[in-house]
């Protein structure tokens, strides 16, 4: 028997154990009521995000109707005395902002920017981070300790507060605030990637791997990390609404690039002025948050227990 045979006999059974393993996860997955609760709100948000344009106009965030600001339509309840009422002959679920806009509508299209910044944040934060982590975990030494050292400087300041930095620094856009929250995201990833590496390649079946002649770099990219996967998917699945919560905070916080901007956070930071007039702009938009991070959340909480050996019910 060759070596190159038995390398390939290896991957096979890992990849039998990885299927089968998948297979009880989604096993587990089913009856477990709060994932199912948690897997159907992530499918509802992200289908709104996919059909926003279809739902609502992309040109409505544009449409400035300053006759009906701040104006509440439903007659089934009343907010306050003070709120004013919207023109005979319109409705307006949610009220409106600032700018005369449906806030229905305006929820609906910030849905989608929200989460694509979320995903590219947490996207590339866990690639960069797999990469350094995988890499210092695996050679240690010298290298091992620079990137400890690195990720330490940027865990020693509050996330937001070096976000916000930047931000002011760089200038009020999307992409710069897109690469503020990215900053402050991928050492998190490093430090768990690295932690899954020194605990797989100690395993008897990387030393058998060494032995049969197999080059690290396949033993780490064919084995190692998809044997370390499962912790770093549940962290990714947590920490969408995590950035969905910091990168609303930005915008919350003022460094919109523009006040009309149809993003969660920004339309709370457009009602801040108008609590006690115009309460429902920033009721629905801080409740859209909560709803989609708390979604990500039961999905994060889910996979944890069911990918987790120690921890499966």
């Amino acid at each position: 028997m060759t070596v190159e045979t038995t390398v390939t006999e290896v991957r096979e059974s890992e990849t039998k154990a990885r299927i089968a393993e998948l297979k009880y996860a989604i096993y587990l997955m089913r009856q477990n009521p709060l994932v199912l609760a948690g897997s159907v709100l992530v499918i509802f948000f992200v289908f709104i995000s996919l059909t926003a344009t279809l739902l609502v106009s992309p040109d409505a965030a544009d449409r400035l109707i300053f006759t009906r600001s701040y104006c509440w339509s439903s007659s089934v309840f009343s907010w306050t005395s003070l709120a004013a009422v919207c023109p005979a002959g319109t409705f307006l679920p949610l009220g409106t902002d600032g700018y005369g806009r449906s806030v229905l509508d305006m929820i609906v299209l910030a849905i989608p920017l929200d989460l694509s910044i979320a995903f590219i944040i947490v996207i590339i934060s866990t690639a960069f981070g797999m990469v350094l982590g995988s890499v210092a975990g695996w050679i240690g030494g010298k290298f091992d300790e620079a990137i400890l050292r690195i990720t330490d400087i940027f865990f020693a300041f509050p996330g937001l507060v070096l976000a916000l930095v930047f931000a002011a620094l760089f200038g009020r856009t999307i992409e710069t605030l897109t690469i503020a929250v990215l900053l402050v995201w991928w050492p998190t990833y490093v430090r768990l990637s690295r932690g899954q590496v020194l605990v797989e390649k100690e395993k008897t079946y990387v030393e058998a791997l060494k032995a049969l002649g197999v080059h690290p770099s396949r033993i780490v990219l064919f084995h190692v990390i998809p044997n370390s996967i499962y912790p770093i998917i549940v962290q990714m699945s947590l920490d969408i609404g995590g950035v969905i919560l910091t990168f609303s905070a930005l915008m919350f916080l003022g460094f919109s690039p523009s006040p009309a901007l149809p993003e969660l956070g920004n339309l709370a930071s457009d009602g801040i002025g108008h609590v006690f007039t115009a309460p429902w702009l920033i009721v629905f938009p801080g409740l859209t948050i909560l709803v989609i991070a708390l979604a990500f959340n039961l999905v994060g909480d889910g996979l944890r227990d069911i990918l987790d050996p120690r921890l499966r019910r």
